[in-house]
């Protein structure tokens, strides 16, 4: 979590205080509002002090309880500036697995040179269809999203539009792990491990892969992109932050530097990749 972001969920925390000691007509403690609300003292306390992110409906039943709900519209307000840099995962896969691919698809399109370092899977503009749906499948699974898979595969295809744009560079970075992760069927690996193979050949893609037994001058970390270097995402279980204060930008451009320098490009990451193909196909490898 940003500094920047827990210094604003610390001012919103300031000013839902500011409402609660200005309560019209009666000096209201966290207690007494906690008891009109339903809700915890803990909770009061937490919201306050910025030690918990508020919904949008912990924000409307706030302004009601210290009964000026004109305030209301301010605290959403707020609430949405933090949203736009923490994305919950709760709640942009409410709609399902397709919107989500449509914001990614739009902030790609908008850049032209994309740094990327993925220590988990492949990146989904270089995902094959059968790849990215066992991925997004696995992804629907765990947050209990509604299952758009189909829709979800089809967008994210779209975005691949971009490797063939002469005016965009793509510049990605993969841990070697990425081409072993047995996510998917075998099969389904080694095709993708094929189409990361052909990659190499594009004259607006450079590849590196960081092999296992690369020295590393920092540890592999989350997976990030950078966009023009002006914004950073950054994947997590349980969110997406959406970093674009200079600080955040500057310390994922080292990190992804830092990273480069133990890569192979190239003819060498070609043999890399081969290496992975020929431990998909041994015997006892696996589904």
């Amino acid at each position: 979590m940003s500094t920047d972001y827990q210094q604003a969920r610390a001012a919103l925390g300031v000013r839902l205080r500011e409402l609660r000691e200005a309560c019209p007509g009666i000096r209201l403690t966290g207690t007494a509002l906690a008891a009109r609300l339903g809700w915890t003292q803990s909770k009061v306390s937490k919201l306050e002090t910025g030690r918990q992110t508020a919904t949008a409906d912990d924000l409307r039943a706030w302004a009601a309880g210290v009964e000026q709900p004109e305030a209301a519209e301010e605290l959403l307000s707020r609430l949405r500036g933090l949203e736009s840099r923490i994305r919950s995962w709760r709640r942009q896969l409410a709609g399902g697995l397709r919107p989500v691919q449509d914001v990614h698809n739009q902030a790609q399109a908008d850049a032209r040179v994309l740094r990327a370092w993925e220590s988990s899977w492949v990146v989904g503009v270089l995902q094959t269809p059968d790849y990215a749906r066992a991925i997004l499948s696995r992804f629907a699974d765990l947050h209990q999203t509604p299952r758009d898979i189909e829709e979800a595969v089809r967008s994210r295809m779209k975005r691949q539009e971009g490797l063939y744009d002469s005016g965009k560079r793509y510049r990605i970075l993969l841990w070697e792990a990425v081409l072993h992760a047995r996510i998917c069927s075998p099969s389904v690996l080694s095709a993708q491990l094929d189409r990361l193979h052909g990659v190499i050949g594009l004259d607006t893609v450079e590849l590196g892969i960081v092999p296992l037994g690369a020295a590393l001058q920092i540890p592999p970390g989350l997976g990030f992109w950078i966009y023009d270097d002006r914004q950073v995402v950054v994947e997590t279980w349980h969110a997406e932050l959406w970093l674009d204060d200079t600080d955040s930008v500057a310390t994922h451009l080292r990190a992804w530097q830092a990273l480069r320098e133990s890569a192979a490009f190239g003819a060498d990451a070609q043999c890399v990749i081969s290496r992975a193909r020929r431990a998909v196909e041994a015997p006892g490898f696996g589904w």
